[in-house]
């Protein structure tokens, strides 16, 4: 189990290297002339198509030896980031007896948990792995799960530190989370005693669809919030241009994990 420090592209680079040897613990043959067994990977996302990350740890385990369609395949699954579609999405994958599975986030890492208790399960970007039961510590997962901390929540009050110092004399800040989404409510619930050390108040935005996410924006000027905090969550990330442009539109400041400002009001 490792903590995220160093950046994507490493995490993303030991993924590979994490992959390759679970691989070659299930699927290389007893005997060298047997002929070589064809590996299947998983994949369990929120977000549709292929994204950058999966693009990475493919083109990495290409560089170990393992080749699409030569000796290793892969199953993709979305859910649309409809994260109620995770449950039967797993259970898919399982049932196609995968050798290893992947998924990035706390929701899709729980679905997998509970949908097999032997198949190798890599988590990416997990907020706290312990706390919703995918591992039994940090130093020994334990189980058959195994991946990255983002540390999502610890890193909560950080952000809200860095809107203040941007945005001076801030006393209210919206913040945008997902209820349906178990990562989302724990940075949620740790954000608050930051806020208090801060001097900051919260107003809650509960927003589980794309199609909600103007009218939280509505609501945050509404308000009157001086800042808009992102929290992290699959729904987010796969609508980072379109809360750029409400940031915008609505001259507000918005914090989100991957940039501490979206825009300023002027």
């Amino acid at each position: 189990m490792r903590h995220e420090a160093t950046g994507n592209s490493k995490k993303l680079k030991v993924i590979g290297v994490v992959l390759s040897g679970v691989l070659l613990a299930l699927c290389l043959p007893a005997q060298a002339e047997q002929p070589t067994r064809i590996a299947k990977i998983g994949w369990l996302s929120a977000r549709p198509g292929l994204t950058e990350a999966q693009k990475i740890i493919v083109r990495m385990l290409g560089d170990l030896g393992y080749v699409s369609g030569k000796n290793v395949t892969f199953e993709f699954r979305y859910a649309d980031n409809k994260l109620d579609r995770f449950p039967a999405l797993a259970e898919d994958l399982v049932r196609l007896k995968v050798d290893v599975l992947v998924t990035p986030g706390t929701a899709g890492a729980l679905a997998l948990k509970n949908a097999t208790k032997t198949i190798p399960i890599v988590f990416l970007d997990v907020t706290d792995p312990v706390a919703t039961g995918l591992v039994d510590s940090l130093a020994r997962p334990g189980g058959n799960a195994t991946g990255f901390s983002s540390i999502e929540a610890d890193l909560a009050g950080k952000r809200l530190e860095l809107i203040k110092e941007a945005v001076p004399g801030i006393s209210r800040i919206a913040v945008l989370w997902n209820p349906n989404d178990p990562s989302s409510q724990q940075q949620w619930k740790e954000s608050q005693k930051p806020a208090q050390k801060l001097g900051l108040q919260l107003y809650s935005l509960e927003v589980s669809s794309a199609d909600k996410l103007e009218n939280s924006f509505k609501k945050a000027t509404q308000v009157r919030s001086a800042a808009l905090f992102v929290i992290s969550n699959a729904l987010a990330a796969s609508n980072q241009k379109r809360l750029a442009d409400l940031a915008a539109k609505y001259r507000l400041p918005a914090g989100t994990r991957r940039s501490t400002l979206l825009s300023v009001a002027v």
